[in-house]
């Protein structure tokens, strides 16, 4: 079986607590674009928020499963210990002054892999890296941070594995290729997209999921199609490998490597599905057809949240 090599990152998901503080951290704080707001499937009384560009473009998008129930997690093994959002060069002191003022835990600067990153922890403990790198994807634009200094979308994750052989190798199968190796980390890159993920060499202690924590990283896929054909290559090699599900703005599918990363395949679908003429999109509850007819019982059982103005 033959499948075409991934694009690269196409959204990440984490855990959060108040989803208001939420989005006033990721829209007046980061400058993104609050671009759905629906429910979590699995869960429904809890927010599912995603933020990106104006269009939604795949692998601009994070997105926070928001509930202030959420008890706060642990960062440790085996986990997504952060996500990269790129920057362009010169702006990192910029992007400290701006955090610290909207409640993040900023950490000097430093160097990977030839880079200026500065990692962040965002109000419910995320962390977070901003790294210099203006050639990657475009400004968000249009929002409370000026074009020149804008969020470019996400560049990467870094992550702590189990078995770091075995989530090398389905990178690998993803068309991620190693490109760099140094005492504290690995590097794979996507080649069309750029986005890096850098396995970790810390001999972390065991983490605990919660608010705080990354729960998955989705690659891009073409079709729903290909999406099948995914499913069978990983079953074949012994993944653990969920159906194909329906999310309403994408189809997808999730394997857990040994190594306890849980990744996703998600079909791209231009904006979401939402359309360039809603003037806000967030501010409207969007449910998928299956939980419509309980549109009433669901909204006012969810917590209060004014999303902020862009």
């Amino acid at each position: 079986m033959t499948l075409s090599d991934t694009p690269g990152i196409h959204h990440v998901s984490a855990l959060a607590g108040d989803p208001q503080e939420n989005a006033d951290f990721y829209v007046r704080g980061l400058g993104l674009q609050p671009v759905v707001r629906t429910v979590n499937f699995e869960d429904k009384f809890t927010y599912h928020l995603y933020y990106g560009d104006a269009a939604a473009t795949p692998g601009s998008v994070v997105t926070f499963f928001a509930s202030p129930a959420e008890l706060a997690g642990r960062v440790g093994r085996p986990d997504i210990h952060s996500f990269l959002l790129a920057v362009p060069e010169g702006t990192l002191d910029y992007w400290a002054d701006r955090l610290a003022d909207h409640g993040a835990e900023v950490d000097d600067p430093r160097t990977r892999f030839g880079e200026r990153v500065r990692q962040f922890r965002d109000p419910h403990g995320t962390h977070v890296e901003l790294v210099a790198d203006g050639d990657h994807g475009r400004p968000v634009g249009g929002g409370p941070v000026p074009d020149s200094k804008a969020v470019r979308g996400v560049r990467g994750i870094t992550l702590r594995s189990m078995s770091p052989y075995v989530t090398a190798s389905l990178l690998d199968t993803f068309g991620f290729e190693l490109v760099d190796e140094t005492a504290e980390a690995v590097r794979y890159r996507a080649a069309e997209r750029g986005s890096t993920v850098d396995i970790l060499k810390d001999d972390a202690p065991f983490g605990r999921e919660g608010a705080g924590s990354i729960h998955h990283v989705a690659v891009s896929v073409d079709s729903e199609a290909e999406l099948h054909e995914w499913r069978d290559l990983l079953d074949d090699r012994e993944f653990t490998v969920s159906r194909v599900k329906d999310r309403h703005f994408f189809h997808s599918l999730y394997v857990r490597d040994p190594g306890g990363i849980l990744f996703e395949l998600a079909t791209e679908r231009p904006g979401l599905g939402v359309s360039p003429a809603d003037d806000a999109p967030a501010d409207t509850l969007r449910l998928p057809p299956w939980l419509e007819e309980d549109r009433e019982m669901i909204a006012p059982q969810l917590p209060p949240l004014s999303m902020p103005a862009w």
